[in-house]
């Protein structure tokens, strides 16, 4: 076994690792031994980045969030009118989502049952992150007079919560549907709830 990569690259190896292993064989059948033997490293080694196969599966959600943020901050200090740069992210946080499991075999119900309360509070805060970030459009929407008023955070947390119908909680890769599928509802979803926010 090797133990050479620097730090940052064996975690992120590590949290690319789960990611394949999740994939194939579902989150009761992935080991540490797996992992270990996945990125080419002694099984001590896994220890000195996470306590457990738990914080590994955690971790590897949090990894896609903050990618999901960081889209989300893109499209939120990008180009084109408030309304074109919500119905962007709205359609890019249920699709970063979709990508990240759309290759799993396995149902996603088995992750989320044996991670159930750390999801679900972990949940509150990614959705408040995002929504913090949807804010600022829905602000500067606000003030150019495209969006009626309201508290703009009030209203951002409202657009995450309608848009979570589309998120693949606990379907399997194929209940979720073919990609333009999933993005062309998305899509649609996200238009429907900006018109609602257009001033009359």
């Amino acid at each position: 076994m090797r133990d050479t990569f620097p730090a940052k690259s064996t975690r992120d190896a590590l949290l690319d690792a789960a990611d394949r292993l999740l994939a194939q064989n579902g989150y009761k059948k992935m080991t540490i031994d797996d992992l270990a033997r996945d990125v080419g490293i002694g099984k001590g080694s896994v220890y000195l980045h996470f306590k457990s196969k738990e914080e590994i599966a955690l971790a590897h959600i949090d990894r896609m969030v903050e990618r999901i943020k960081q889209s989300l901050q893109s499209v939120a200090d990008g180009d084109g009118t408030p309304e074109e740069r919500l119905v962007e992210m709205l359609t890019v946080r249920v699709m970063i989502r979709f990508e990240s499991v759309h290759h799993y075999r396995q149902s996603l119900n088995e992750l989320l049952a044996a991670l159930r309360s750390q999801l679900l509070e972990r949940r509150k805060r990614y959705f408040e992150e995002e929504a913090r970030i949807v804010n600022a459009v829905v602000a500067e929407g606000q003030k150019s007079g495209i969006f009626a008023g309201g508290d703009p955070l009030d209203l951002s947390r409202t657009l995450v919560t309608a848009s979570n119908s589309l998120l693949p909680y606990s379907l399997s890769a194929i209940e979720l549907g073919e990609r333009e599928e999933v993005r062309e509802r998305a899509r649609k979803l996200a238009d429907l709830l900006i018109k609602g926010l257009r001033k009359r």
